[in-house]
């Protein structure tokens, strides 16, 4: 028989065995009523949209080349080219045989003048002369000196093929100092007679100055070299690698004005605007021109999308530094889960967040949330982000206090990818080089960007592209004219 000491050890010992036994069946029962473990099926990867798609969105804008051209400039021009001798004939028997020789020289400055568009030239010359004069059937020669004004006006047009015209009429002369030889010691007027010869050469002379301007004046050149110009990708932002492209559609041109001593009109540009990332687009010299259109009035407008772009590594890094390793609790403390990891990729227009958990919930769950730009706080944030249905479905049956509580509302509110300073970047970049800033020899281009607005932001394969629009006013100033 057992002693009655060892028989009372063996009655606890057993009794506390089957409470230490009862005890971890039922915390284990707790742990496997507190810790569920999902494994929802991802949401797929999808993109209904592509980075080029995205880089190639155009915006129909005008680029202004005001043209400003002072009437003393034109006066200058003209007076540098013309000079000395302008015109000779030096045969007594061509022209029918005229009995007449002559040499033109310009006497002062060409005035220029514009009423009404038209240009009104003064040209003073002095005109030496040498003419037969039949005289009781003896031809006796005589020169003579004499100086006049002649008056045109011209009316200068570009045709649509970029052809320059112009229409110039005769209107008549003034004599300063008339012609007269002497003829057996007297001085004979011959005024009738030179006049009649001038008149006579009035027309061919109007239609020599018409064909010359034709022929001389090479309008397709310069035009041509300033459309490769305005074509070739011009740098906003060498930081990010970003290109303003033009592509320009059409030319349009104002009638000319005379108005203040100048000649104004206005080329405008039309084209599409776009801009792009990565290496220099490759763009290839353009051979022809479009027509000329004359347009009463052209749009000053200037409209730009700008990017900035997050790629996917990116953001994921942006946002696990905020939530990895974030604790949080529900129900007072009796569920806690922690944050271990978050990838980021797209379906569409809606970036999916996948937040792998650890705590009262093991394994993964898929968040979906349209993005936006918020301009105020200049960053790539989401609206409406919730579960996606299976990761739903499935909490629903193993852990409806996650879906009960604020964790989708928190990750919204509190997921921001940063951008603003890639778009202020593009912005200071772009409106420094439209600040004042020479092309080419010559072309002055200056600019203000007056607005930025928000556009969207599109999921492409490669990253998140949020496009903001910037409008203003661009000039280009043509000096030299």
């Amino acid at each position: 028989m057992e002693p009655r000491r060892l028989r009372l050890n063996k009655i606890i010992f057993t009794t506390l065995t089957r409470f230490l036994s009862i005890l971890l069946i039922f915390l284990a029962v707790q742990a496997c009523k507190h810790t569920a473990t999902t494994n929802p099926k991802a949401p797929k990867a999808a993109y209904s949209v592509t980075k080029m798609e995205v880089q190639n969105d155009k915006f129909l804008s005008t680029v202004n080349i005001p043209v400003s051209i002072a009437l003393t400039d034109v006066e200058r021009q003209i007076n540098s080219q013309v000079n000395g001798l302008i015109y000779e004939d030096n045969s007594l028997t061509d022209n029918d045989d005229d009995q007449f020789m002559t040499k033109v020289w310009k006497r002062a400055p060409i005035l220029v003048s514009a009423q009404d568009s038209l240009f009104h030239f003064k040209v003073p010359l002095k005109i030496w002369a040498k003419a037969g004069m039949t005289v009781l059937g003896f031809t006796k020669y005589q020169e003579t000196e004499f100086e006049l004004d002649l008056k045109f006006a011209t009316r200068f047009s570009i045709d649509k093929n970029w052809t320059a015209s112009t229409q110039t009429t005769s209107e008549g002369y003034e004599w300063v100092k008339k012609p007269a030889v002497r003829i057996a010691g007297f001085d004979v007027p011959v005024t009738s007679i030179v006049g009649r010869l001038i008149d006579k050469n009035l027309g061919k002379i109007t239609k020599a100055l018409d064909d010359q301007v034709r022929k001389e004046i090479d309008l397709r050149t310069p035009v041509l070299n300033a459309w490769n110009t305005i074509r070739q990708p011009y740098l906003v932002s060498e930081k990010y690698r970003t290109w303003l492209l033009v592509v320009p559609k059409r030319i349009l041109i104002t009638p000319f004005q005379f108005e203040k001593g100048a000649i104004r009109s206005t080329i405008g540009i039309e084209g599409y605007t776009l801009t792009q990332t990565g290496a220099k687009p490759d763009v290839k010299p353009a051979v022809t021109i479009p027509e000329l259109i004359v347009s009463k009035e052209i749009p000053d407008q200037f409209r730009i999308g700008l990017l900035s772009e997050a790629s996917y590594a990116e953001a994921t890094k942006v946002v696990s530094n905020e939530f990895v390793g974030q604790s949080y609790e529900f129900r007072d403390g009796r569920y806690k889960i922690t944050i271990r990891e978050i990838d980021l990729y797209g379906q569409n227009n809606n970036l999916i967040i996948k937040a792998t958990l650890e705590g009262s919930i093991n394994g993964a769950i898929y968040l979906r949330g349209q993005p936006f730009y918020d301009a105020q706080a200049r960053t790539i944030s989401l609206r409406d982000l919730h579960y996606d249905l299976d990761t739903k479905n499935i909490l629903y049956k193993t852990a409806s206090w996650l879906l009960q509580g604020s964790f989708a509302r928190t990750l919204e509110k509190q997921l921001t990818i940063p951008v603003g300073n890639q778009i202020d970047e593009a912005r200071k970049s772009l409106q420094a080089r439209l600040t004042n800033n020479q092309i080419t020899k010559g072309v002055i281009i200056n600019g203000k960007l007056e607005q930025v607005s928000p556009d969207q932001v599109y999921l492409t394969q490669e990253s998140l592209l949020a496009v903001v629009y910037a409008t203003g006013k661009i000039n280009l100033k043509v000096e030299g004219l």
